[in-house]
């Protein structure tokens, strides 16, 4: 039986459409290209206005009617289109998530919006703009159960589903809430570096007093510090006002083979990880994080997640380390894991990486003097020498990898510390590179490709500026470890999620290094 839209989405619909065509008419109209002025330029803009709502009530009118959704015993089919009708028949075994996403105004008008995103998919496959907020628990509800098969793999690596059933009601244990204290961490601790470029535009407007040019008057070693440090904290603040909003009321359970979260304070958003199509887990740790013993738990699936990184789907936003390391070990039990650095010569690369950094920034400043703007002491950028061989050890200090018994783990970066655990039955590709700096020291960087979206944004777990010798044997004991875990993967691969099974555990300490280089 097919179902239709909540009748409030025409209303809302067309506001939203409307609005955004009163925009494009503001932008014209006072754009200074209006040859038209005085009252028939008023008519004329007025008749435009009244014409785009009406246009637009019209055709929500039209989407309404034509749109319809149905379950079906096998996929989940959507019909739709106003000019061209697009028929879309999505089987369940191919749905990642169910999501649910409402903001202020939606939750105040009971509806919600509905997404169902797929392996592989840079997008949502189909969306439902809007239904009621109790169908959208249904079709979230309903769909996991139809969902809920066990699925064996061959010898091949082919996965089959069975007529084997799990309980229709799987019990529900909440796994992580976070507190309000965890909310104020996070808070305090978020800090986002892709908003530089944004609050640097936006001082100006936001706050003309900052931008004075006499206020930044001085010596440069005064200037450029206290600069670094009022636009560190204007990003601090507002990574942190954005980390709140998203995460607020974060809420994590178990149920059956799934996990199911809530977060979210203006924009309320719900979904589904299947435990069964996790791909990597991430540990998060930036450096503030690490000072206060915290970290964060990303779990990424084949699948596209709105307001996430790719696939990737926060399991904890924060929380002390030790209990994010026992989740992610619950759910993936990977087991102690003692890191291998990278050889020392990798340390003098990132040296003299630093160095011709720190060389043509001084440049540049110097250039600056002479031509532009007299009195900036550029000699004073060369304190930067005293920096760049602690740079260059905290980022080889934080370097590593490791072959355990079912999985790969890799681990980099010293301002952001992530730790990817990878099992081998997930593994896609295994490559191994040389720029034209590492063949000099004779190393490379092993790249271990999933399913996951995040190699399209290259964060695929890497062991980087490795040995040359040791990639190519690290690359063909990787395929080998795959190849045995895929003939030996003959049980069910909807894996039953257990927080008492975690195995051995890291410990509140980093993970050990082994010595040597």
């Amino acid at each position: 039986m097919t179902t239709k839209l909540h009748p409030l989405s025409i209303p809302y619909r067309s506001v939203q459409t409307a609005l955004g065509l009163l925009w494009i008419v503001f932008l014209i109209g006072f754009s200074g290209t209006a040859v038209i002025g005085g009252t028939t330029g008023a008519l004329v803009f007025g008749a435009a206005i009244l014409t785009g709502l009406v246009g637009a009530v019209v055709w929500e009118i039209l989407y309404y009617q034509r749109f319809e959704y149905e379950l079906t015993d096998d996929t989940f089919d959507v019909v739709s289109g106003v000019v061209s009708r697009r028929n879309r028949e999505i089987p369940y075994r191919r749905i990642q998530n169910v999501g649910i996403s409402r903001n202020v105004i939606q939750r105040l008008a009971g509806i919600a919006e509905v997404s169902f995103e797929t392996a592989g998919g840079s997008g949502a496959e189909a969306q439902l703009r809007y239904v009621s907020y109790e169908e959208a628990q249904r079709l979230q509800d309903e769909l996991s159960e139809r969902k809920r098969r066990r699925v064996t793999t061959d010898q091949n690596g082919e996965q089959r589903e069975t007529d084997e059933e799990l309980p229709r009601e799987p019990e529900t244990e909440r796994l992580f809430e976070i507190t309000d204290w965890e909310l104020a961490v996070l808070g305090v601790v978020s800090i986002d570096l892709r908003l530089i470029p944004l609050l640097t535009l936006a001082i100006p407007f936001l706050s003309p007093a900052l931008a004075d040019p006499a206020l930044w008057a001085g010596p440069l070693y005064v200037v450029a510090p206290l600069a670094a440090i009022v636009l560190y904290l204007l990003t601090s603040i507002a990574s942190g006002i954005i980390s709140v909003t998203n995460y607020y009321g974060f809420l994590l359970v178990r149920t059956g083979d799934e996990l199911r979260f809530e977060r979210g304070l203006l924009q309320r958003y719900s979904g589904t990880i299947p435990l069964s199509k996790v791909q990597t887990l991430t540990i998060s740790e930036n450096v503030l994080e690490r000072a206060v013993g915290y970290a964060s738990l990303l779990i990424e699936t084949a699948g596209y997640s709105p307001g996430e990184s790719g696939g990737s789907q926060s399991a904890v936003p924060i929380a002390k380390r030790g209990r994010v390391l026992d989740l992610a070990q619950s759910i993936e039990p990977y087991g102690d894991v003692e890191f291998e650095r990278p050889p020392k010569r990798a340390r003098e690369r990132y040296f003299f990486r630093y160095l011709g950094v720190l060389a043509v920034l001084t440049g540049i400043v110097y250039l600056a003097d002479q031509y532009f703007v007299p009195g900036l002491e550029w000699y004073w950028m060369l304190l930067g020498v005293i920096a760049v061989p602690i740079g260059a050890h905290l980022k080889w200090k934080h370097l590593g990898y490791a072959l355990v018994d079912d999985h790969v783990v890799t681990r980099a970066g010293f301002w952001n510390r992530t730790t990817t655990v990878v099992p081998y039955h997930r593994v896609q590709t295994v490559l191994d590179s040389q720029t034209i700096f590492q063949r000099r020291r004779k190393l490379a960087t092993l790249t271990v490709d999933t399913a996951g979206s995040s190699s399209l944004i290259g964060q695929d777990a890497r062991a980087i500026d490795i040995d040359r010798e040791r990639a190519d044997e690290l690359r063909e004991d990787v395929a080998d470890r795959l190849q045995h875990s895929l003939a030996g993967r003959t049980a069910p691969e909807d894996k039953l999620f257990d927080p008492a099974a975690t195995g051995s555990e890291m410990g509140e300490d980093s993970p050990s290094v082994s010595p040597g280089e």
